[in-house]
């Protein structure tokens, strides 16, 4: 008798594809699978921790279409388990699978605030904003129990140093007090990532992330005390979320953000395989509508690094989402105010600076 899987509650990906770098691949047999089903014995996966350490922290983003210079991540690895991540495929370069692996063995890198203060000390470095986290959320679970990130913001804030934060998480709530002084000096924006304003669809793609209403209310927390805080519609995915980019748009306006900008679904790498995975048993009904839709924004593959179109897609769905996007940010924001972070004020922070004083 072959061995029915079932897919486990608050998770995202199900399945672990095969390490393209990795020569040997790990497999389970039904018969085992069968013989923990009938000792009565759960297969469940829990989040493990590895501390690594890099040697330096900060990396220079040469994507053409990222929008930003300089990115840091304290995290390799995301317990959010969103299906789409398109940062999955990065934990293939540490020897673990862009499936489960990704989001239940993290990567803790507890010298990131060393590493950045030595960047930061630097004589020839000069200063732009870098953005926690270009790859992995900044503020996912793991930083309530290891505080890297609260830790590279009082770094940032002992630099006088621009600093960007994209997340999907409430905690940043948590550090409104370090916030507040980086604002004091015009050294902080936030991105708060919104997917979807339906709460069954937010548990399904992005299991273990801030439900929507707690990012509204982040929002709201940031705007209150003068933050810029604008959202970000990532991903807009056909056929499930891409009907609510006017709802979305109106409630991120009605919380106090200053603006919106969206990326379509890409699924590149492995990300394809987990992504049908998910998608063929949460929405059977219309997994094969929704698959060809993206497929038809991306040249006819699930899988598209072609810089441009990776983000926003082509023909005639991607205008149809460009087009609604650009009507409803438009309607609830007017046009777009690029924002300038203090990049003047480092200079007089520097240690050895300091040490005249």
């Amino acid at each position: 008798m072959a061995f029915v899987k079932t897919h486990q509650k608050g998770q995202g990906a199900q399945v672990n594809p095969h390490n393209r770098f990795l020569k040997h691949e790990r497999l389970e047999e039904d018969a085992y699978l069968n013989y923990l089903a009938a000792e009565g014995e759960e297969k469940a996966e829990r989040t493990s921790y590895t501390e690594v350490f890099p040697k330096t922290i900060v990396n220079r983003v040469t994507s053409p279409d990222v929008g930003m210079d300089w990115s840091l991540n304290p995290y390799q690895g995301c317990e959010h388990g969103c299906t789409y991540c398109y940062a999955r495929n990065t934990h293939e370069f540490w020897g673990f699978s862009s499936g489960i692996d990704f989001e239940r063995k993290v990567l803790i890198k507890k010298n990131a605030p060393e590493l950045l203060a030595q960047t930061l000390e630097k004589k020839s470095w000069i200063a732009a904003p870098i953005v926690l986290s270009g790859n992995t959320d900044c503020y996912q679970p793991a930083e309530r129990k290891f505080q890297i990130t609260r830790q590279l913001l009082q770094t940032f804030w002992r630099f006088r140093h621009p600093v960007g934060v994209i997340t999907k998480n409430a905690m940043i709530q948590r550090d409104l007090d370090i916030v507040k002084q980086l604002h004091s000096e015009n050294l902080i924006q936030v991105v708060l990532s919104i997917t979807t304003l339906d709460e069954d669809l937010r548990r399904k793609m992005e299991p273990r992330t801030a439900s929507t209403h707690q990012r509204l209310k982040t929002v709201e927390a940031l705007a209150k005390i003068g933050v810029p805080v604008s959202v970000m519609m990532a991903p807009i995915v056909p056929g499930l979320n891409s009907h609510e980019i006017f709802q979305v748009l109106r409630a991120a306006k009605n919380a106090g953000a200053r603006t919106a900008n969206y990326t379509a679904v890409r699924l590149n790498g492995q990300i394809g395989e987990i992504f049908t995975d998910w998608l063929q048993h949460t929405f059977p009904d219309r997994a094969e509508k929704v698959l060809n839709h993206i497929s038809g924004m991306h040249g006819g593959s699930l899988r598209d690094s072609q810089f441009g179109r990776r983000m926003r897609g082509e023909g005639q769905m991607a205008r149809q989402i460009s087009d609604t996007f650009r009507l409803a940010r438009k309607k609830f924001f007017g046009e777009p105010q690029p924002i300038a972070l203090n990049c003047v004020l480092h200079n007089n922070y520097k240690d050895d600076q300091l040490s005249l004083f």
